[in-house]
């Protein structure tokens, strides 16, 4: 394989892995019965920031410990995809502030959703840590840039 061709190959592969992301990401977020995603629809909100990571934290004992370990880590390390595999498919956003901010819109466009069909909660918080994620992939990618420069 060239190295024109190689580079190609590489840049598809991670435009499809990031669409199969996102594809199962709206699952989890939209569908998932698993994750409450079911049931009677009731607007339920946080516009406090903080409020429910400190709640998961000082009720963890009595939520159990995968609810804990899925309301915040799992926030974050959801997003971590979204951060490392933008720059890489699209060079106009390699920089911080790029992937900081479509993080930022597609979370919140998330929660938007989510409040808008009752599916699910807007909660601030879910954008904080979300964009945690998201800046921490980017700095994944940041890292390893020139080793996957030759893929991008």
């Amino acid at each position: 394989m060239s190295g024109k061709s190689h580079k190609g190959f590489w840049k598809i592969t991670a435009k499809i892995l990031f669409v199969l992301y996102i594809i199962v990401l709206v699952y989890f977020l939209f569908f998932s019965e698993r994750y409450g995603r079911s049931g009677a629809k009731i607007y339920r909100y946080n516009l406090v920031p903080f409020k429910e990571i400190r709640r998961y934290i000082k009720y963890r004992k009595l939520f159990g410990w995968e609810y804990f370990i899925v309301n915040i880590y799992g926030n974050i390390l959801a997003f971590v995809p979204f951060g490392f595999f933008l720059p890489i498919i699209s060079k106009n956003n390699r920089s911080f502030w790029s992937v900081t901010l479509y993080g930022f819109e597609f979370t919140l466009g998330i929660e938007l959703v989510q409040l808008s069909f009752q599916v699910g909660t807007f909660d601030v918080d879910d954008i904080i840590m979300n964009m945690l994620g998201a800046i921490g992939g980017y700095i994944i990618f940041a890292i390893f840039r020139k080793k996957l420069k030759r893929f991008m």
